[in-house]
């Protein structure tokens, strides 16, 4: 950056420590009344809990195992429902089987990769679960991906063999080029339903054609299964850029399930769960999916979500449970009220990101008894989960955790004269840190110099280890806590990870552009944060918005354009020369407090244009969709 960029810092930092938040904090008596009025279910709750006492690393325990359990047992009991079908476990695991006998065939087995690209319908999960069988692991891709993006995130995992559905042909044409020679000859299309639009490319094989002939026996390979071996990968952006693997053991699953889907939720046998968010996502494949194998219950899957259609397949399904994100939550609050409001029979809906704004309007709406909200990242190694069923918390974690100081600012945690960190009372907000230690191990990302990035040292005395969650909680007391906010360079949009330094380099491409830098930004009627872009563009230049705004298109997924943009003569920068996304975020793209010109993405096919006084009043006043 050139030196006359540079202004000087401020030196005072901002750090957050005991600012309050709107949830409240628990109190002894919440506790007392809810635990009372769990007794009913208190059989689930205690399977649960023996669950997570008895599940132990080195147990030959594992998902493909407890799938094959459920067929002996119950084998006409559903165990998917999608669309029109409906799958009994012993047909889920005899095709599983198939799956599995033919990919032992071709190679695959304890520690190999097998890379799944497929929208959410059933064989995404006969995918899944066929590779874990072997001891292998699947690696979910984002079907957002495409291009360097995809590319990217092959390389990191470099999978065996690729499944790919016939709806996801165009993105991997892509990169097909830049694949390795091997991994081309084993490409598998695997077509969408009896009417499926395409035929197999010539260079593919037919996935349905080939495994037509395997046996339907249990393969011998699902008995030695070890709960510590990985079970599948879940790409998550992290602070690097792009995408990061994180690691998935068949041991953190089971505990999922116990934790989670027994003694959280109380699944039960009779119950559907009712899954729209997609299936590479930890909160279908290890949430969703560990609750229903754990209760031997029935997961619906929906193609994807959809605020018209969502009521009206929970009630096709007769689903009893569903997954969410905060913004599905609140796209189905922003629906005019109906009287079919109450006509279901929804008792429990689990998932993360529901804000203290719409929480009880939502639930009382609807009707849901228990909003089991919940907190963990992909790599993080436990989890709060909302058991007592409490209004406005992420729940409780019994586990070792710590929520210290931080300073904003300076984007790291403030420690004391000897150097270690600061706890935040109850009330107070901080970063949210997870010790590490063998009973809770981080499984961390297949890159392992991302990994050590996550962890800090010597943090209440020396020697000892703790995750970084990167993210801001409220000190909520009793254990539990609630979401502030997300720290670094990650915000989250459309129930994504948004990933500032990889859209920054995209910006950056574009000639005209000198320097970019995003963050994300508030706006009213909508959760998480929507990106913007600081942008200094190159001396004399005479910026074409309509190419830019193409050129973004191409290269990124569409959660992850910035939808507002803001051009400066210069970048201020911090003392040790860090971007002030501090002050960006404030001013966010409020014309009164910002000087600079502002520019608007206002539709899903226009180009950048000014905002204006009306436009940022329809988007205060949620009249403009973003």
């Amino acid at each position: 950056m050139n030196r006359s960029a540079i202004t000087s810092p401020d030196l005072s930092a901002q750090t957050v420590s005991q600012q309050p938040l709107k949830p409240r904090n628990v109190s002894l008596l919440n506790i007392i009344r809810n635990a009372v009025g769990g007794l009913p279910d208190i059989g689930v709750t205690l399977k649960g809990v023996l669950a997570l006492v008895t599940t132990k690393p080195e147990k030959k325990q594992s998902i493909g195992l407890l799938l094959e359990q459920h067929a002996a047992k119950q084998p006409d009991h559903i165990a998917i429902r999608y669309q029109q079908q409906k799958i009994s476990y012993r047909q889920l695991n005899e095709k599983v089987n198939q799956l599995a006998h033919y990919f032992a065939s071709q190679g695959i087995g304890h520690g190999d990769t097998v890379g799944v690209m497929l929208e959410n319908r059933p064989e995404t999960l006969l995918a899944v679960l066929a590779t874990v069988k072997l001891g292998a692991i699947a690696s979910m891709f984002n079907t957002s991906q495409r291009g360097e993006v995809l590319e990217h995130s092959i390389n990191l995992v470099t999978p065996k063999l690729l499944i790919i559905g016939e709806e996801m042909l165009g993105n991997v044409a892509t990169i097909e080029h830049s694949l390795p020679a091997a991994l081309k000859k084993q490409l598998y299309f695997w077509q969408d339903g009896p009417a499926s639009q395409h035929e197999c490319p010539g260079h593919y094989q037919n996935l349905e054609q080939v495994i037509a002939a395997q046996a339907k026996n249990n393969p011998a390979t699902t008995q030695q299964v070890k709960m510590h071996q990985p079970c599948y990968y879940i790409f998550t952006s992290g602070t690097t850029g792009l995408p990061k693997a994180s690691v998935m053991s068949h041991y953190r699953w089971f505990k999922s399930m116990a934790g989670m889907g027994l003694a959280s939720m109380k699944l039960r046998k009779d119950d559907v769960l009712y899954v729209s968010l997609p299936l590479y996502h930890n909160n279908a494949l290890t949430v969703s999916l560990a609750a229903v194998l754990g209760a031997g219950a029935c997961i619906a899957i929906s193609r994807k979500f959809s605020v018209s259609r969502f009521w009206d397949e929970i009630r096709e399904h007769g689903a009893t449970g569903f997954c969410y994100i905060g913004e599905l939550c609140r796209y189905l609050l922003n629906t005019a009220p109906s009287d079919k409001d109450q006509q279901h029979k929804i008792r429990v809906i689990i998932g993360n990101g529901l804000r203290s704004d719409i929480w009880m309007e939502f639930k009382q709406r609807f009707n849901i008894k228990h909003i089991n909200e919940f907190y963990g990242a992909s790599e993080c190694n436990l989890v709060f989960t909302n058991a007592l069923n409490l209004d406005q918390t992420a729940g409780i974690c019994p586990l070792s955790y710590n929520i210290v100081a931080y300073d904003i600012e300076n984007d790291e945690p403030l420690r004391d004269k000897k150097g270690f960190m600061l706890p935040v009372k109850k009330g107070g907000t901080g970063l949210l840190i997870t010790e590490v230690n063998d009973k809770q191990p981080f499984e961390g990302y297949t890159d392992a110099d991302a990994s050590q990035k996550k962890l800090f040292r010597d943090v209440f005395k020396k020697g000892d280890c703790w995750f970084n969650s990167g993210d801001l909680v409220l000190n909520q007391g009793f254990k539990h806590v609630a979401f502030a906010d997300r720290l670094g360079d990650t915000f989250r949009w459309k129930g994504e990870n948004v990933a500032t330094t990889e859209v920054e380099s995209i910006l950056m491409e574009f000639t005209d552009i000198e320097h970019a830098v995003v963050y994300g930004v508030e706006v009213p009627h909508t959760d998480g944060r929507a990106g913007m872009a600081a942008l200094t563009l190159r001396a004399g230049a005479d910026i074409d918005w309509s190419a830019l705004t193409r050129h973004l298109r191409e290269k990124l997924p569409a959660y992850a354009i910035p939808l507002f943009l803001r051009l400066r003569p210069q970048e201020e920068v911090t003392g040790t020369f860090k971007y002030r996304k501090v002050e960006l975020k404030d001013e966010a793209f409020h014309l009164a407090k910002v000087s600079d010109p502002l520019l608007v993405l206002a539709g899903k096919h226009e180009p950048y244009q000014p905002l204006t006084a009306a436009l940022e009043q329809a988007i205060n006043d949620g009249q403009l969709s973003l």
